[in-house]
């Protein structure tokens, strides 16, 4: 499956997942506009042919365009039936639920789903054709069990390293806020992520580290946790970033083999 980030973080989130026959849009918290621009990045058509719109939760940075996204699209938006009841859609809008726990089909993609721990119903997500698995897993304010195993197969995970602690503590936000992002039902802090990475069975051929706080982390501090866990063992690791996509997948892999 090709992977297109079109943005990480508080100010909105977004991917397209595209295996051989199906396209999937993943959260809807970026604008269309600012969607468009995006693919424009990288030299890409924004995509016409989408099976669904999947929201994992009803906060804004992820579910507040999802109406735009169904309607240009002529698609559904699936969520869990939490997030369904919670976010605002058109009527005309087409939802379909899932339920958390329970596997569903869209073209050759197979998505199972998981729930993890944020101040509202939150998924895990795993993607699987017949030949790939990729995990997401973002928006959650600690490890629950059953996490490990559920992405433990997975080729890609894409997982949150929202903060580093320290930076949080003496950073700018009040101090409610800073108990929410750091508590159990917030956000993931860069040790967090790590340790989950050193809980899995076998580590994942690509990390890409998700939702990066541009107030509370940095890059450098992300991907020096995670580097220390993943090691020299393989595992290609990349940032995701607000304001810049990010492409995974074929073409990627082919620019990577013409620049050796």
């Amino acid at each position: 499956m090709r992977v297109t980030i079109l943005g990480s973080g508080s100010e909105g989130n977004a991917l397209l997942l595209e295996s051989r026959t199906t396209s999937v849009l993943v959260d809807a918290g970026l604008s269309h506009r600012k969607l468009v621009q995006r693919f424009e990045a990288i030299g890409r058509e924004p995509p016409t042919n989408v099976a669904a719109v999947i929201v994992t939760h009803s906060h804004s940075d992820h579910a507040a365009h999802a109406s735009t996204y169904a309607t240009r699209l002529c698609c559904p938006v699936r969520a869990s039936e939490d997030t369904i009841a919670s976010i605002r859609l058109r009527p005309s809008v087409r939802t379909q639920t899932f339920t958390a726990g329970k596997r569903f089909a869209l073209g050759d993609i197979t998505i199972h789903s998981l729930s993890i721990p944020h101040d509202v119903p939150q998924v895990a997500l795993r993607f699987e054709t017949s030949t790939t698995s990729i995990g997401l897993v973002t928006d959650l304010g600690h490890v629950p069990k059953g996490l490990a195993a559920f992405v433990s197969e997975c080729e890609t995970l894409l997982l949150e390293s929202n903060h580093d602690p320290d930076m949080l503590a003496e950073g700018p936000y009040p101090t409610m806020l800073k108990r929410r992002v750091s508590g159990s039902h917030g956000h993931l802090s860069n040790g967090q992520a790590s340790d989950l990475l050193a809980g899995l069975a076998h580590l994942p051929k690509r990390v890409v580290l998700m939702h990066l706080s541009e107030t509370n982390n940095s890059p450098r501090l992300a991907r020096s946790s995670a580097e220390a866990v993943l090691g020299h063992r393989g595992t290609e690791l990349f940032l995701a970033h607000q304001q810049e996509p990010l492409e995974l997948g074929p073409r990627l892999e082919l620019q990577m083999q013409l620049g050796l």
